[in-house]
């Protein structure tokens, strides 16, 4: 997968001594985040963008770039890379500056009401308001517990694939029952650049958490003799000078069979992690935050909760209701920013001249 998406307006910090002082920081660079940073640039509200990803983008880029997103309004379907891209080109505009590669690590509210945030690299803010935009938290992949099998990581062993090209050709074990292990399964067995050698796909059980038509596309194949599918877990592994040879697999009848591989491809799932979120003093409820569906504040004013990372009743985990809530956010966050404009009005993109100045367009002529 190609991570350059649009570098070229990816504005990132210079050094800095002190605190920088902004109006906004927004912790999540994911498609929520990104949006937020759209939200706040029509209201002349400038963004520091945190991410603990090396790039922009969030779980779309992380776990999916090459799968087809079909629900962003107006937009029939598009890729998480794409998607990205489009997101990035959107806030061109308002300049914000993104820290990448860096955890928020302390939240605390200073006697003048702002805050004073501290990441993983050091780099210091004093903000007037937050919006966590964290998606799900720090999410990691559920490992496959297996000892000694770890040293294969990032060589043998995956828990994630960014480079389809990387697995042609070769013998892969997939082991899930999901909808990733069921769509590479599919992507690697079909007549392609990408094409493996041989593909086995390895799951506890006959029933699978994955699309119908998956499922039975990936039945249709193993009767083709295109690929295998084992009922069964993976419970050791075999390896010749320093290679992963061959996986273990365990099947129902409790008779343990060698299956000779290349690669392993697991496909688990993964285990949302709030991780420094959680001593910030904020109302959570299941790992995630509780918000108002007015402004969609957390229990601390100034900070704001919207997308994964959010709960409330009738919450629907799409990016589109956060892009929703990224709009009334930036709206309530406005007062607290610019005390002395008073009440914020609703502009529209399409007749506003005030927002094409903003926006760096020229206003249409009607006849």
């Amino acid at each position: 997968m190609d991570l350059k998406l649009n570098q070229e307006v990816i504005k990132t910090a210079a050094e800095h001594d002190g605190p920088i002082e902004t109006d906004a920081v927004i912790i999540g660079a994911g498609p929520v985040g990104l949006f937020q940073v759209f939200e706040l640039g029509l209201l002349e509200i400038k963004a520091h963008v945190i991410d603990s990803l090396a790039y922009p983008g969030g779980q779309p880029i992380e776990l999916y770039p090459d799968k087809p997103i079909y629900d962003i309004p107006a937009i029939p379907v598009c890729t998480g890379k794409e998607l990205t891209d489009a997101l990035l080109k959107q806030i061109e505009p308002f300049g914000a500056t993104f820290h990448l590669g860096q955890t928020v690590t302390a939240v605390q509210k200073q006697d003048d009401g702002r805050f004073y945030v501290q990441t993983s690299k050091g780099t210091e803010f004093l903000t007037k308001t937050i919006f966590i935009a964290a998606g799900v938290g720090a999410f990691e992949p559920r490992l496959l517990k297996v000892d000694g099998l770890d040293k294969f990581d990032g060589s043998q062993l995956h828990y994630r694939v960014k480079n389809p090209a990387d697995f042609a050709g070769k013998n892969l074990v997939i082991v899930g029952g999901g909808d990733s292990a069921l769509d590479w399964t599919l992507n690697f067995t079909a007549e392609g650049p990408n094409k493996a050698e041989s593909v086995i796909l390895v799951h506890r059980r006959d029933g699978f958490k994955a699309a119908p038509a998956s499922v039975a596309k990936m039945h249709e194949l193993c009767e083709q003799y295109e690929m295998q599918f084992i009922v069964g877990q993976v419970t050791g592994y075999e390896e010749k000078d320093g290679k992963l040879t061959g996986a273990k697999v365990t099947g129902g009848d409790g008779v343990t069979r060698v299956v000779p591989t290349d690669t392993l491809l697991v496909f688990f799932g993964l285990s949302p992690k709030l991780g420094p979120i959680a001593e910030w003093g904020l109302d959570i409820e299941r790992k995630q935050l509780k918000v108002d569906t007015e402004k969609f504040s957390t229990n601390v004013p100034g900070i704001f909760a919207v997308g994964d990372i959010n709960t409330y009743p009738g919450k629907k985990k799409l990016i589109l209701s956060g892009f929703h809530e990224c709009a009334l956010a930036a709206f309530a966050a406005a007062p607290i920013i610019f005390p002395e404009k008073g009440k914020i009005h609703l502009q529209y993109t399409t007749t506003s001249p005030k927002l094409h100045k903003v926006l760096g367009v020229e206003t249409p002529v009607f006849d």
